[in-house]
């Protein structure tokens, strides 16, 4: 039995570890960054390969807490995200002086994430929501010196206040109705009233403010711009994929009893989400901007994939995550470079970029293109499989809206590319030298945006786990 609890609770209490390990370094002897960021990057990598091995499906708690193989998954690609954005962070980090303190805050909203992720029960669900969000709040502060860093920490800490609001007067509206917090319970109780229907409303409302799907994103462009390019990359792909599997999992569990509600809403949503993200993007040059209002777009197909209401539609939006992960954090990464060095985060400060930085180049042309949705990149296929988990139910004019705003996305992608190989620039951004930590972290995003797609084997194996209504 004991053994059983440290197997299921394996990736949390590995996440603890280290934790406790970065204090005890902390109030040790003191390390300079350029030995202890290899240190802390080694510690990552073996925490991802760990949470491959020695798994096992099961619950704890009274089922409060559970785990299975596609759980198992998620929380993977949230610890390689996680690695891949402390290997990308090294430029900045270097010369940083709380080094330990931002991982500490990391690993703490990690851990929150992977208990939502785990959870059987809207307290537990609420805990680790609140978890995942105060200590990312506390990150965009990272950048002590500059005030935009503080307003972002400010703005995302009264929006995320909102939100938790929302999602904790659902569940005691919820709770009031069905005297149970247990999904199960929850999901054995039909839709019989409007006030359950609302309850119900006002969670996945809160919900869609951690995803900033339309019309709750206006937190997010401020937050992206004047948080740290790492942090704003955590928010963008870490923070926001946790969300996506939340909502999946609840949705499709105990969200049952709602589908025909929830179907309409998610309708909606990823129509404005779609719309409103293109369009605001197509006027960015701040380049954190920009990939806020695309990540904004990138949630609203999201968001028809999880409408198709089958095990497709799980498998797809697990899989476009896995690739999202790839190609937002490959662009992230060259934004971050060039950041760390030059200070230059505009879209127009790229012109000319590949004179100068023609690996760069190369890699943030392909992470337009995968974010595009150009074959054959890996975002090709992403989007593919959740457009076609849509049309299941028929939703034909949905589909073709959709298609339509990929069409447009191609523009402010594009942009960026005629940017970099098509403009000219007087005095383009300097040669940069690439840490080893970051050429590793690029060439790992390049390489899952190509073999992602190509490899049929990774769908088939998403599929395999995945989980319908």
């Amino acid at each position: 039995m004991l053994m059983d609890f440290f197997i299921l609770l394996k990736q949390e209490l590995v996440i603890v570890a280290i934790i406790f390990l970065l204090l005890f370094i902390k109030l040790g002897k003191d390390r300079t960054n350029e030995s202890l960021l290899p240190l802390i990057n080694v510690v990552l990598l073996l925490n991802l390969l760990l949470g491959f091995f020695g798994s096992k499906e099961g619950s704890l708690f009274g089922e409060m807490f559970h785990t299975g193989k596609l759980i198992i998954l998620e929380k993977n690609i949230l610890n390689l995200a996680t690695w891949i954005i402390s290997l990308l962070s090294f430029s900045w980090l270097r010369t940083h002086k709380h080094v330990i303190e931002f991982y500490i805050l990391l690993l703490t909203a990690l851990l929150g994430m992977f208990f939502m992720i785990s959870s059987g029960n809207l307290l537990v669900l609420y805990l680790g929501l609140e978890m995942s969000t105060i200590p990312i709040a506390a990150a965009a502060n990272f950048d002590l010196a500059k005030r935009k860093s503080s307003e972002a920490a400010m703005k995302m800490i009264i929006s995320s206040a909102f939100s938790s609001a929302l999602v904790l007067l659902g569940i005691s509206w919820i709770y009031g109705v069905s005297g149970s917090l247990d999904f199960s319970v929850i999901l054995l109780q039909g839709p019989d009233s409007p006030f359950r229907i609302f309850a119900f409303i006002l969670l996945v409302s809160g919900f869609a403010f951690k995803m900033s799907a339309v019309p709750f994103h206006l937190w997010t462009a401020d937050v992206y711009e004047g948080a740290p390019v790492s942090v704003t990359a955590y928010l963008s792909v870490v923070s926001k994929a946790s969300v996506v599997f939340v909502i999946l999992a609840f949705l499709y569990n105990a969200g049952k009893v709602f589908a025909d509600t929830w179907y309409h809403i998610l309708i909606v949503l990823s129509i404005l989400s779609i719309i409103i993200g293109n369009l605001f993007a197509l006027r960015q040059n701040n380049f954190k901007r920009f990939l806020a209002f695309s990540s904004i777009a990138q949630v609203g197909f999201i968001l028809i994939g999880i409408a198709g209401s089958s095990q497709v539609s799980s498998a797809a939006v697990v899989y476009f995550v896995l690739v999202y992960v790839f190609s937002n954090l490959a662009a992230f990464g060259v934004v971050a470079l060039v950041s760390a060095v030059s200070g230059k985060e505009n879209i127009s400060d790229y012109k000319a970029f590949y004179t100068t930085n023609p690996l760069l180049s190369w890699v943030l042309t392909i992470a337009m293109f995968s974010l595009a949705g150009v074959p054959p990149t890996a975002g090709f296929f992403g989007k593919f499989f959740l457009l076609m988990a849509g049309a299941a139910k028929g939703n034909y004019w949905l589909i073709g809206i959709a298609a339509l705003n990929m069409v447009v996305s191609f523009y402010y992608y594009l942009r960026v590319v005629k940017a970099i190989f098509m403009e000219e620039n007087p005095q383009p951004i300097e040669k940069l030298a690439i840490p080893g930590a970051s050429r590793l972290a690029l060439y790992i995003c390049l390489a899952g945006m190509l073999i992602a797609g190509l490899a049929s084997c990774v769908y088939d194996y998403i599929y395999s786990i995945s989980f319908g209504l």
